[in-house]
């Protein structure tokens, strides 16, 4: 486990999605030398300073007879999608905060709404069975990211796939009108170089995001733990690591 968790947070990753699946190549696409070429070229703090740094030998690990490169292609799109969720989570964690979203409405978003509620209580709030659409949605989606519906054009991560892609899925369900990836196909005519500066840029505002997230959730729930954040973020008695703390639990 610890190596899992350091080489997500150290481990340069590049983080592409496109339109159309990547062509599977005869090695793999996330090799350790590409790995440690990728952290030395990262224009970032860490990447100057420090630039490839494994202290765990993460990069050697063979995870679940996955092999020593499916392993690594397997940490890199983990790092990829953390990031992703996480600056997700922290832009949704802001929105929240807003008078816009928390304050009064004259139709109720969902059933059980109070104003005034901080980000971790709206969700508190929120009725199970919302919760749980939440989570089928979330699910779905993450089935298409691992390939689901794609038989032949789809190339896992772990064997040879690009680590980050995620396929098109416009069109796979009735209510998917646009694809999650570039919806309005803005990043399509990007060139080579482009598109290259961009997974770094994913990669380092993930790292970023993924910090920043933690940071918040650590002042809510232990007011003074980062002093940078004190009396900034208001305080959350609940317990972030049980989001269905309000609804059940399965040890009472």
């Amino acid at each position: 486990m610890q190596k899992i968790i350091a080489a997500l947070a150290l481990s340069g990753a590049a983080a592409y999605v496109a339109p159309v699946a990547p062509k599977a190549t005869s090695s793999l696409a996330a090799s350790k030398d590409e790995v440690i070429a990728l952290a030395e070229a990262n224009p970032d703090f860490l990447g100057k300073a420090i630039g490839f740094w494994d202290p765990l030998g993460a990069l050697d690990s063979n995870f679940w007879g996955l092999g020593n490169e499916g392993t690594i292609g397997y940490l890199r799109h983990a790092e990829i999608k953390h990031g992703r969720v996480a600056m997700a989570a922290f832009l949704g964690y802001m929105a929240g905060a807003t008078e816009l979203v928390s304050g009064p409405h004259k139709i109720l978003p969902y059933r059980g709404f109070e104003p005034g509620l901080t980000p971790p209580e709206q969700w508190d709030a929120i009725p199970l069975y919302g919760k749980l659409q939440i989570l089928v949605i979330v699910g779905m989606l993450e089935s298409y990211g691992e390939g689901a519906g794609f038989p032949e054009s789809y190339t896992h991560y772990t064997k040879g796939g690009l680590p980050g892609y995620y396929p098109p899925i416009k069109g796979k369900r009735p209510e998917l009108i646009f694809n999650l990836y570039d919806p309005f196909n803005f990043f399509e005519g990007d060139s080579a170089e482009k598109k290259a500066r961009g997974r770094l840029t994913e990669v380092n505002n993930g790292r970023l995001a993924m910090l920043g997230i933690f940071s918040i959730i650590s002042e809510a729930t232990v007011p003074g733990s980062v002093p940078a954040l004190k009396d900034m973020i208001p305080p959350y008695d609940g317990n972030v690591m049980i989001p269905f703390s309000g609804d059940f639990s399965i040890f009472s």
